[in-house]
């Protein structure tokens, strides 16, 4: 009876320390004796102790980071270069078996392949150039790198070039380009916006110009036409009385000197002077 209880403690102990439980995040190989057997998907699996081993492997996305590293451009300057790479192992039964046997430390590999080729690429380019050029950078990176792990089961996701630091005194100088491009970007602004205020003062002086003469040409065809009405009236009053008017011109030359003129109460003159000051002369009582 204490055999029968020892067996099925053997028996219980053995089979708790055979479960395995894999999760949606992981996949499982099984190995047996050293020797692949099966593929295990996530949930619930017994293994044999001792004889029967399970690896577990990540297929989530998993970022490395390819470490900062000194590079030489193409113009001979040494620039500090860093980037991420991420990617993820595929989730199928033979993809998951390669990422074990096919490569060792996958991670590692994937690390200094990155570095490898951003010397290849970057080596290739002038500093200015890598950085006006980050887009083209990462797709060959990303491109390289998932031809060369095509065998390794993994999946590369993106690259990030995270930094292109040149020499200290180079930054400087930099920095002075830019900022006297800026300067004359401001400069130019300036200029434009002070000749658009002058323009605009200009056209402003031109409709005012513009304006005043066209009041003075309306002035003077109004004393053109005042003139002209005068005229015609006296063309038509004194038509057939050029003595009268005579008589008229001598009578204003002798007022403008101050001379007296003595006129008959019944003269003509008096009657025309009269009429056109629209004045009647008052006519003395007989005695």
């Amino acid at each position: 009876m204490v055999y029968l209880y020892g067996l099925l403690a053997f028996v219980v102990v053995v089979f708790f320390a055979g479960i395995r439980i894999v999760r949606p995040t992981h996949r499982g190989l099984i190995e047996t004796l050293g020797k692949y057997s099966r593929f295990a998907e996530p949930g619930f699996h017994w293994i044999t102790p001792v004889i029967e081993n399970m690896y577990y492997v990540n297929i989530t996305e998993q970022m490395v980071d390819a470490e900062p590293q000194v590079i030489i451009t193409f113009d001979n300057l040494n620039a500090r270069v860093d980037a991420q790479v991420y990617f993820k192992i595929k989730p199928d039964e033979n993809s998951v078996k390669q990422s074990q046997y096919n490569v060792n430390n996958f991670q590692y590999q994937i690390v200094n392949l990155a570095r490898t080729t951003l010397r290849n690429i970057i080596g290739t380019m002038t500093l200015k150039s890598a950085n006006s050029e980050r887009g083209k950078i990462n797709l060959e990176l990303h491109n390289t790198m998932e031809k060369e792990t095509a065998t390794w089961g993994v999946e590369i996701v993106r690259t990030e070039l995270k930094e292109i630091d040149p020499p200290k005194d180079v930054q400087e100088t930099m920095n002075k380009v830019v900022k006297a491009e800026n300067e004359k970007v401001a400069a130019i602004d300036f200029a434009t916006a002070a000749e658009t205020t002058a323009d605009g003062e200009k056209r402003a002086q031109i409709k005012k110009a513009e304006g005043i003469k066209q009041s003075r040409i309306l002035a003077a065809e109004g004393e053109a036409e005042a003139i002209r009405l005068v005229n015609e009236a006296a063309n038509l009053y004194f038509t057939g009385n050029a003595q009268i008017l005579r008589k008229l011109e001598a009578v204003e030359k002798s007022l403008q000197q101050n001379a007296k003129v003595v006129l008959p109460s019944n003269a003509e003159l008096i009657n025309v002077v009269g009429e056109m000051a629209g004045v009647v002369p008052v006519r003395r009582k007989e005695e």
